[in-house]
């Protein structure tokens, strides 16, 4: 029997405890496993780099999730996508990816990656036509793709970025952290690989750190499944129950999310001290239908570009009380944020600077009303 997403979300990999019953799985908090006799591994469980049976639990309802072949989990998303880049990079490899994706990653492969011979090239991924000018047949190894992005929430056509990559020969990776296994399915519409930061949506409660990869491929992943033990940038076990706890509501988190999101949108698009809301779910968001067609919510992320530039910016950000000033997103809890100096201060100077002027908002799941109280009271503080 083929089950739905939020039944998946609960039981794969989740199998009770057979020595006891206990419905909830324990927390394998070992380093290493006994073995009978030597090469005799129980299960196949011999250290905690290379496997342990709660990160075996997390990779499990990962793939399931996102519909892959394989996944696999690690410390931090930014270490996710570093031993990713490791499995198919090589000095000569090209990276094409959005001019406004995440600060750490631009940084990732610009200062930690270029200096190994790795080029890197940005394009505006909303913009098919650049995309195919700017991925060549033969040159682009990967075409990196965040939809929605981060943090002006741009959305990109995976299907059409997909074939766009295949056609160049590149493998196409999507970055889904925003919008959540629950939200969008990329490895359907067409690409190769999904990357996280676990960190947010999927664990959800802003305690535990984490990153994954999943991949289609059976070759890939066995690359990456050995870059995964060779280097050894693993989740611990306590991480990895703490990300499996919360994909468990991971669901009926994200229509929440979605609807306060939605709600605050439409509240600071008429706002006079608003002069843009960045949304997918406003109708006047140029990727509005695309948006509609590739994903099942809109999400919880939002920004605004404040019309009295970066002072007011400024005020907004440190006057709001429910919304909490501090990076990270996809918590239970509202946060707020000021790229510019916070989450893309390591891309200012470059084509991936954000406008001084911009706020992001990781909508929580509190009382909407309060929320939505919040944001006026701190925006009547703007002068």
């Amino acid at each position: 029997m083929t089950h739905s997403f939020d039944t998946r979300a609960i039981h794969d990999g989740q199998a009770f405890d057979p020595t006891t019953g206990a419905v909830v799985p324990p927390i394998y908090q070992t380093s290493t496993f006994v073995q009978d006799g030597i090469g005799g591994f129980r299960g196949g469980y011999e250290y905690g780099r290379s496997a342990n049976p709660t990160r075996d639990s997390l990779q499990t309802v990962l793939a399931s999730l996102e519909g892959g072949a394989a996944a696999f989990s690690f410390a931090s998303g930014l270490a996710a996508e570093d031993a990713l880049l490791r499995a198919v990079l090589t000095p000569g490899s090209r990276v094409v990816m959005g001019n406004d994706v995440y600060g750490g990653t631009h940084r990732l492969v610009s200062r930690v990656w270029a200096p190994w011979g790795v080029t890197l090239e940005t394009v505006d991924m909303s913009d098919l036509d650049a995309v195919r000018a700017t991925a060549r047949p033969g040159e682009t190894t990967v075409l990196w793709v965040e939809t929605p992005s981060n943090p002006l929430m741009k959305i990109t056509d995976i299907a059409g970025l997909a074939e766009i990559g295949h056609a160049a020969g590149a493998i196409v990776v999507v970055d889904n952290t925003f919008a959540s296994p629950y939200v969008q399915q990329p490895l359907a519409l067409g690409a190769d690989v999904v990357v996280h930061s676990t960190t947010k949506y999927l664990g959800g409660h802003s305690d535990t750190l984490g990153g994954a990869v999943v991949v289609n491929d059976q070759a890939l992943a066995e690359k990456v499944g050995f870059i995964q033990f060779g280097v050894g940038a693993v989740s611990a076990p306590m991480e990895a129950w703490l990300t499996i706890r919360g994909i468990k509501t991971l669901g009926v988190r994200v229509d929440r999310h979605s609807e306060n999101a939605q709600a605050i949108a439409e509240a600071l698009s008429e706002h006079p001290a608003i002069d843009r809301v960045f949304y997918p779910g406003l109708a006047s968001h140029p990727g509005h239908e695309l948006a509609a067609r590739q994903m099942k919510r809109f999400g919880g992320m939002l920004s605004v570009a404040l019309a009295g530039g970066p002072s007011a910016a400024r005020t907004f950000a440190e006057s709001t009380e429910v919304f909490q000033l501090a990076e990270s997103l996809g918590g239970v809890e509202s946060l707020i944020g000021y790229p510019s100096e916070m989450t893309h201060a390591s891309v200012k100077g470059t084509e991936l600077e954000v406008p001084e002027n911009v706020i992001r908002l990781s909508v929580g799941i509190e009382s909407v009303d309060d929320l939505l109280a919040d944001v006026h009271q701190a925006l009547s503080r703007v002068s």
